[in-house]
This record gives C-alpha cells, structure tokens and sequence, in this order.
C-alpha cells in the first residue's frame, strides 16, 4: 500500500472515529457533517473527499468488513468443505475488527436504527466471486447446480443477521460480534454442502 493510500485511510479512519464519538453521545441525526469535520479536525471540503454520505460512516465497517472474505475463502486449505471454509473465512473477518472501535461503532449505531435494514455484508460483485469459489470446493458448475449459490446467499444471510443481533443487543454486553455471527453461521453448516466430485 502506497504512502498516499495509508494517508487517506488514516484521515477516513480519524473522521469514522469522531463522528462514532458524536453519534453516540448526540444522536445520528442531531449531528452534522461540519461537527463531524470539526471534530476529526478536517475542514469540510477533505471530509467529503473522503465520505459520500453520514449514513456509509455508519455502513462502510460491514461492507470493509465483508469485502476481504473472498480472498480469505480462497486461501483455505483445498481440503476444506466449502461451508466450514466459507464459515471461517467470515470469522476470521468478524474477529478482525478492533475491540475498542467495534464498541464504538455499536453505541453509534444504536443511534441510527432506521440504518439496519441497510446492513449488506457484500456486495454482489463479490457474491459471485463467493459462488465460483465455493462451486469449485464443491466439484460442481453453479450455472447448473444451485447448491453453490444456495451456500453463499444462505452463509451471508446468516452472517448478516448475526451483525444485525449484535448492533440491536446493545443491552447485552456480553455478547460479541464474533459470538453472534458463529451462532448465526453455525445454523448453515451441514453435509448436504460438502464435495460432491
């Protein structure tokens, strides 16, 4: 990653992390883009070189969190069966995120619950990359054999309602993002998905 590339993560990062901190203790709505600018001591014009819109702040860590997950599932051990490899691979991703952020993003978002019905934890460009890959773990053609696809859209609407348990139990401390989502993961795993060649 180029020196340039850190430096703007650095900067969409520092504005993600003011206006958790605003979200939380004022409100989503009640907070503007110039007090989120402010805030991350950006002016105005940086803050909207680097963020579309207050409500992706809010989106953008799922997206960030589901776009690494091909590439993860691609690199499991040939061995693998596709559901364990596509399961772990989400896991790896879901366990990735900061304790301390992740936190941070929940109180946000617990601000925002008209935001939920828009968490999407991968794009469909990457839907289907998750498909080949599984249909190749599975020894089978996806254009033919639905199983393939069947297994990603069922992984990631798991995964995804794990998110979505995790963001709404803001009471429940207890349970973490990791926790919910291999809950919620651990309902698709079955034979049924493993290597048909």
């Amino acid at each position: 990653m180029s020196l340039r590339e850190r430096q703007r993560q650095q900067v969409r990062a520092e504005i993600q992390s003011a206006a958790f901190a605003l979200f939380a203790r004022s409100g989503f709505d009640a907070v503007t883009t110039d007090q989120i600018a402010a805030a991350a001591g950006v002016s105005s014009s940086t803050y909207f070189r680097h963020v579309r819109s207050k409500e992706d702040l809010l989106l953008d860590p799922v997206r960030e969190g589901g776009a690494g997950i091909a590439g993860l599932f691609e690199g499991r051990p040939d061995d693998e069966p596709a559901d364990i490899a596509l399961a772990q691979s989400i896991l790896t991703r879901s366990a990735a995120l900061g304790t301390v952020e992740v936190e941070q993003w929940r109180a946000a978002f617990a601000t925002a619950p008209h935001l939920l019905d828009r968490v999407a934890l991968i794009p469909a460009d990457h839907r289907k990359r998750l498909v080949e890959l599984a249909a190749r773990r599975m020894g089978t053609d996806p254009v033919t054999d639905s199983s393939p696809g069947l297994l990603v859209h069922l992984m990631l609407a798991a995964a995804e309602f794990g998110y979505l348990q995790w963001l709404r139990s803001t009471r429940n401390q207890s349970a973490s993002l990791p926790v919910c989502v291999e809950a919620a993961v651990a309902a698709v795993l079955d034979d049924r998905w493993r290597n048909r060649r």
